[in-house]
This record gives structure tokens, C-alpha cells and sequence, in this order.
């Protein structure tokens, strides 16, 4: 295990695109961090200058507070799982586990007591004399994961491993991970673009967006307090409302509503943020605006309604009991305490009712 360290991390390629822009990360001993972001975010670049396959521009990166820019790849004992398997076609499964093993001169004897390991937390047992060509895409993924697991690595980091996969592929192996991390205590860095899988698989969750780590905290924490709008937007699904106002003297202005907000907000232009949770049709709350039900997904658990307000599309979701259908008028408003406001200046930063 060990901790990790991104100080003013940067890299810039060389036909000037900056991909990572003065990172600054912490990631503790033996933690599961998802780092999440939508594509070219940098996300994969970092994974790459963590593990030293791209060369750092700026910055360095840290193991257990020691510099690792001089250290090559191979003599940071960390082991990446890709999005594609990258297994050797014409070896077994028990060749694919022992190839690595085999490379660094590990005895036969101990080669052997490691794949009867990684082989029973992962259970391949029942494939060790298959080739890759006869698995599923969620066994060769597996494979994968124990060619990573059989080195003893103090570092995982993983690339988007599970995105050629189908839903419930997916679902299984996010487990296994998670129970990976919890059997092994090792410290783990997870890349992905799917904010659910981020959510679901880490302790703590760094978005990233342009090259720049935007918020790192748990995933509740970003859902309920995300720093700027961008977090808010790009975390939850569906995605949070937004719409364009000011507010006045403890009243938020929009184009079609008004909303009496907590005392403590500076008079001026703001960007109201709503998720699709927090609306509520109920006739006991203040009333503040009507619309028309577009379009209905009625999906047993819950019921998703679609309408425009101001002219932003807009998502209400509620309990499946609610007899809605498209065309029906609706009379919402929003859950006590559960708007959010950013202000309108490029950093479009969260604004506290402390001003």
C-alpha cells in the first residue's frame, strides 16, 4: 500500500494542448479515489503520469512523500487494468496469471500459491485451461484484474475497465472491485466518464474538468454541496436544472416563478440549481409555477417528468404512485432548503446564504 501525492502536477503535449493543469491531489493509504470526468477531461493523462508512462511537464508525483519523477514505471510496483483486456490470446488463463510472475523470476512454487489465490477471490477456478477467445467480455475482465492482482502491487490504477462492458457486466464487476478493495486494503485510483460508477465505487470522488481537479470529497458531499456549477451539472442523473435569475431583498426572480430564499444572499444576478428530486408537486407548499407534463417515463420504481420551464428543459422525479400523464398540468415547487445558487461570474461558483 501506499499514499499518493499529486503537487502543482501538470502536462502539456507538444502540440500545446494542456492536459493536466497544476493538479494537487491527496489520496491516502489503502483508499479507493474514482476520478471522474467527462472524455479529454485529462482524467487518463494523470493516471498515466501517476503510473510514469507519460513524462510529467510540471509538478511531481509523490509515493508515501517520496518524489517519483526519477522512478520508471516498472520500479513503482503498480499495476494498471485498461479498458481493453490486452490478454495474450494463444496462453490460458493460468498462462495470462503467471506470465508477469514468470518475467520477474518469481519461483514456481509461489507462482502457484498466487494464482490458487487471486483464482479463488475471483473465482476462475473453473477457467484456469481456457484461452481468451473462449470467456465472456466480464471473465476476460476478470483475468485482467487477477494478472493485476497476482503482482501484490502497492498501487491499483484503472483506465475505464469496465466501459466495453453490457449493464449487467458492469453491475458484477463493480462489486468485485469493491470487494477487491476491501479484501486487499490496497490503495486503488479509479478513472471512468460514468459519474454513477464514481459514486457507487469510491470513498472519495475528484472531478475533473479541462485539466483541472474542480472537487474531491465523498459522494454525497459533491451530490449535496457541489463546489460550482459544473460539479452540480455533471454529477446526478438526471442532471440538475438551471435556471437564470437574481435575487432580491430574500426573493429569487426567474423568468417564470418566484422563490423566497434564506436570508443571508447577496442582492444580484445568480444561477438557481434544482435537481430532479427536489421539485414536489404538492398544493401545501408555496405555489410558484405551473407547467405541462411533455414527456412521462414510468419506470416502476419511480415516474420521470419532462417539461420546459423559462425555456430550460427540466426533469421532475417522483414516487411511482404519481397517476401522471403526458399533457397534465403540474403545480410545483421546490423542497425547502434544497436549492442551490451560483453566482453568474466566470467561476460560477456555489454561493452560501452566509454571503
Amino acid at each position: 500500500m501506499a499514499s499518493i501525492s499529486l503537487r502543482n502536477l501538470s502536462k502539456t503535449f507538444p502540440n500545446g494542448v494542456a492536459a493536466v493543469r497544476r493538479a494537487n491531489l491527496e489520496i491516502g493509504n489503502g483508499e479507493l479515489l474514482a476520478l471522474v470526468g467527462p472524455s479529454g477531461c485529462g482524467k487518463s493523462t494523470t493516471l498515466r503520469l501517476i503510473a510514469g508512462l507519460d513524462d510529467v511537464t510540471s509538478g511531481d508525483v509523490y509515493f508515501d512523500e517520496q518524489p517519483a519523477g526519477s522512478r520508471p514505471p516498472h520500479a513503482r510496483n503498480i499495476a494498471m487494468v485498461f479498458q481493453d483486456d490486452a490478454l495474450y490470446p494463444h496462453m490460458t488463463v493460468r498462462k495470462n496469471l503467471a506470465f508477469g510472475l514468470r518475467m520477474r523470476k518469481v519461483a514456481k512454487a509461489e507462482i502457484e500459491q498466487r494464482i490458487v489465490e487471486v483464482s479463488r477471490v475471483l473465482s476462475l477456478d473453473n477457467l484456469l485451461q481456457y484461452k481468451p477467445s473462449m470467456l465472456s467480455g466480464g471473465q476476460r475482465q476478470r483475468v485482467a484484474l487477477g494478472r493485476a492482482i497476482v503482482r501484490h502491487p502497492r498501487v491499483f490504477l484503472f483506465d475505464e475497465p469496465l466501459s466495453s462492458l453490457d449493464a449487467h457486466q458492469r453491475e458484477k464487476m463493480r462489486a468485485e472491485i469493491v470487494a477487491l478493495h476491501r479484501h486487499s486494503g490496497t490503495t486503488m485510483v479509479y478513472v471512468t466518464h460514468d459519474q454513477a460508477e464514481a459514486m457507487s465505487l469510491g470513498q472519495r470522488v475528484a472531478v475533473m474538468n479541462q485539466g483541472v481537479i474542480e472537487q474531491v470529497d465523498s459522494p454525497m458531499v459533491l451530490y449535496r454541496r457541489p463546489a460550482n456549477r459544473f460539479v452540480a451539472g455533471f454529477i446526478g442523473s438526471p442532471a440538475m436544472t438551471f435556471i437564470e435569475g437574481h435575487v432580491d431583498r430574500g426573493v429569487f426572480r426567474g423568468e417564470q416563478f418566484t422563490l423566497h430564499v434564506e436570508t443571508g444572499y447577496s442582492d444580484g444576478p445568480v444561477t438557481l440549481g434544482v435537481r430532479p428530486e427536489d421539485w414536489v408537486v404538492d398544493e401545501a407548499l408555496p405555489l410558484f409555477t405551473e407547467c405541462q407534463a411533455e414527456t412521462v417515463q414510468h419506470l416502476g420504481h419511480e415516474t420521470l417528468v419532462q417539461f420546459t420551464l423559462g425555456g430550460v428543459t427540466t426533469c421532475v422525479r417522483m414516487a411511482a404512485c404519481h397517476e401522471i400523464n403526458e399533457g397534465d398540468r403540474l403545480r410545483l415547487s421546490i423542497r425547502p432548503n434544497r436549492s442551490h445558487f451560483f453566482s453568474c461570474d466566470g467561476e460560477q461558483r456555489r454561493l452560501d446564504a452566509t454571503g
